[in-house]
């Protein structure tokens, strides 16, 4: 069975605008920016969100400005297609990420169909308020020594945004050629790439995997890389720190992720359930590979810490707890991901 890194995180979002939205079909023409919202419930209270695409930007920019041996993609654009190199062993992001490219040669009967997916090893949520909040709306003016000022405005919010993702650490560094929808990941003419970078198959019907320094090293950063995570919108003035605040770590057997509902909402506002956390750790201790690990930054959710000091401390759980900083945290398991990545899947 294939293992998983999964991750639950809390990012403060105090005064942001990460994740800005089309312009109000009922304001076509004002000068007007919205951010993204959703309603849930049966009273339909507003909940701000950033795109999931939006937070694999930011993770996927952020990963080769910290690393200088990460290698992303450049963008190739055909009309109104854009797709990346789909070149997994160069472009580390190709790999991490996932690709589509689709294409085609010739015609009519001898047309041959030259499509490669790649499904992303690396999946997550949107980050999503844990409580309901109806973004302010700001009025400014664009103005200076001369002319008349040009008035517009913008929302922002105040929250905390919850996410979870997760890493097929069994996925990454490894490419199936079957010719099959999302199992074609790579073409014929694209193996001696493979073997020239040291990859490797058991057999025939076996996916192509590249050498374990490779892939340990892509898991590694991928997780790495969070706390030091840059991105989002409006950051001229509602400059947010998107770093997690809270985060909870883990190496699971399948791909499930049991930490989904560990925020629950109480009067309106987004609480951590540790007798939700306690469930989870019973019920899945035999599929944790390692121990859970906690991260949370002094400051935030300061309630939390003698709980969860007691957790770490509480011997008679069937998986281990790391409680420390998330910087900390995330290092520690880092670490360890090499125990959990073996030579082949």
């Amino acid at each position: 069975m294939s293992k998983h890194l999964i991750g639950f995180i809390l990012i403060d979002a105090p005064y942001s605008a990460l994740n800005n939205a089309d312009r109000p079909k009922d304001r076509p023409n004002d000068n007007v920016v919205v951010v993204k919202t959703l309603k849930k419930g049966r009273r339909g209270n507003i909940y701000p969100y950033v795109s999931g695409q939006a937070w694999r930007n930011w993770w996927r920019t952020t990963l080769e400005q910290e690393f200088d041996d990460w290698n992303n993609s450049p963008i190739d654009r055909e009309d109104k297609i854009a797709y990346t190199k789909v070149d997994p062993v160069k472009y580390d992001d190709d790999d991490v990420f996932g690709y589509m490219r689709a294409q085609s040669e010739g015609k009519g009967q001898e047309k041959v169909d030259l499509t490669v997916t790649r499904l992303s090893p690396l999946k997550c949520s949107p980050l999503i308020s844990i409580s309901p909040q109806i973004p302010t709306n700001d009025f400014g003016v664009m103005a200076r020594q001369e002319g008349d000022p040009v008035p517009y405005e913008h929302q922002f919010y105040s929250c905390v945004l919850q996410g979870i993702f997760s890493l097929n650490l069994s996925a990454v560094g490894t490419f199936s050629a079957v010719n099959r929808t999302g199992y074609k990941n790579i073409r014929p003419d694209y193996i001696p790439t493979i073997k020239a970078a040291g990859g490797t198959r058991e057999n025939e019907d076996s996916p192509w995997v590249l050498p374990k320094d490779i892939r340990v090293r892509r898991c590694q950063q991928t997780l790495e890389v969070l706390p030091f995570l840059t991105g989002g919108a409006k950051l001229t003035s509602h400059l947010t720190d998107v770093t997690p605040k809270l985060i909870f770590l883990a190496v699971l057997e399948g791909g499930n992720h049991p930490f989904m509902n560990l925020i629950v909402e109480e009067a309106g506002i987004g609480k951590l359930s540790l007798s939700a956390l306690r469930e989870v750790i019973d019920d899945y201790g035999d599929r944790f590979c390692d121990a859970i690990y906690i991260g949370r930054r002094s400051g935030f959710m300061d309630d939390l810490d003698e709980k969860l000091t007691e957790l770490s401390g509480n011997n008679s759980l069937p998986c281990q707890i790391v409680y420390d900083s998330p910087n900390k945290a995330i290092s520690q398991l880092a670490q360890r991901l090499e125990d959990h990545i073996g030579d082949t899947p």
